[in-house]
């Protein structure tokens, strides 16, 4: 339940609101309705952002309204057709969702918003390019969360190993260091398929790519079969589950049972580590996913939120005055700093360089990337063949032969009619 001092207090269910004018007020307020997701910002920062806004903005009041990710997509899709001003005038969306939004043209363009006076040539990459389009940006980048490794700083000292890795070829050699003793140099679930992505990019492949208005598999590039090589490789050096994701199981079990080196994950994991192993709490470290060269980190799927204005709003200049404030940088800052998020721009990463997780996490966003940006890649996921590709070349399947069957599959989950 969300709670905001004013004149009185109003509570209603999980909402942030105001109850009628506040003092000083001559005329009444106009209503902006904006849904956010569960957890995304916590109830302090929302109640400190409702009081600057409307202090700021005194012709608006919030409406904040918390959503459960559960059941989000079919809710999302139902409110974009309401009657005009019956929805949600503002909406938190995850950043590869958009497409299933923007598709019908049920979203607002942003586009002018956007290049005139929201700054969107520092977005991070992996927030503003599904928010497109063609032209038109429709999502606007809020907060992101990346993978980084986490690892276990007395495992490296013991090994010898003064620092992290800054390459792929130097993580390959301080893992088969670490893969000694009865420890796994790392713990590499088979069908992380997220990770895997990073490592594709990283070598200018991709999951599937759009040619004259039709998407089509790709994992049977030359680029992306180097990639699934990195990969086989790496996973080679601990003893994970070729048959499974991360999750199956939770690699933050494993990790905490003190047999394993490091792991690819989200910052936010240390604290599952530490809750079931309290005696790692000072031995986790934290470094960006290594790229092919010094000075550059790997690639990495970038999660997190874009914010999105719906066409039925009957208020847009309401709705984008929301938007705005949220995202910018004074705001973005101060969530991030709250959440432990990268902010969304590439030139705010300074303000979380004292939180050795999120600096790490920011250094890999600024390469980040997204699914391919169509409406159709639910679908892939939905029976995700990248997995059964992985598993079935970690099992000594031939790399090209799976990898020229996921690709098949992917086109036909992307473009029924094409085969």
């Amino acid at each position: 339940m969300r709670r905001r001092l004013l004149a009185l207090v109003c509570v209603t269910g999980s909402l942030v609101s105001a109850c009628g004018l506040l003092p000083g007020d001559h005329q009444e307020r106009k209503t902006v309705t904006v849904w956010l997701m569960k957890d995304s910002a916590s109830k302090e920062f929302l109640r400190r952002f409702t009081e600057d806004f409307e202090r700021t903005h005194d012709d608006l009041r919030l409406d904040i309204r918390i959503q459960e990710w559960t059941g989000i997509v079919e809710k999302v899709r139902g409110a974009l057709k309401e009657p005009s001003g019956d929805g949600p005038d503002v909406i938190e969306v995850g950043n590869t969702q958009v497409p299933l939004y923007a598709d019908g043209g049920r979203l607002a363009d942003l586009t002018l918003e956007s290049m005139r006076d929201w700054g969107k040539d520092t977005w991070l990459p992996g927030l503003a390019q599904p928010g497109k389009d063609g032209n038109k940006q429709y999502g606007i980048p809020w907060y992101a969360a990346n993978r980084v490794v986490i690892y276990r700083k007395d495992l490296f000292r013991q090994a010898g190993i003064a620092r992290p890795p800054q390459t792929r070829d130097e993580w390959l050699t301080a893992t088969e260091k670490l893969n000694t003793g009865g420890n796994q140099g790392i713990y590499l679930a088979g069908q992380d398929w997220y990770t895997l992505s990073g490592f594709i990019w990283d070598e200018g492949g991709e999951l599937a790519e759009e040619k004259d208005h039709e998407w089509r598999g790709t994992l049977d590039s030359p680029a992306a079969l180097r990639g699934m090589d990195f990969y086989r490789r790496l996973q080679a050096l601990g003893a994970g589950p070729v048959d499974a994701d991360e999750e199956h199981p939770p690699q933050s079990g494993v990790f905490a049972g003190g047999k394993v080196a490091q792991i690819i994950a989200v910052p936010g994991l240390a604290q599952s580590i530490v809750r079931q192993n309290p005696e790692l709490k000072d031995q986790l470290g934290f470094f960006p996913v290594p790229g092919p060269t010094a000075g550059r980190p790997g690639a990495v799927f970038t999660g997190g939120s874009d914010l999105v204005v719906p066409r039925n709003t009957d208020d847009q200049f309401a709705a984008t005055t929301v938007v705005g404030a949220l995202t910018g940088d004074k705001w973005d800052t101060e969530l991030a700093r709250t959440m432990n998020y990268v902010p969304n721009k590439t030139t705010l990463a300074g303000a979380v360089a004292g939180a050795e997780g999120v600096a790490a996490m920011a250094a890999g966003a600024a390469h980040g990337r997204a699914t391919p940006s169509t409406p159709q890649w639910a679908d892939v996921e939905a029976d995700n063949p990248i997995k059964e590709y992985m598993t079935r070349v970690l099992q000594g399947g031939d790399p090209a032969t799976e990898a020229r069957r996921a690709s098949r599959r992917i086109t036909e989950a992307l473009a029924p009619d094409v085969g």
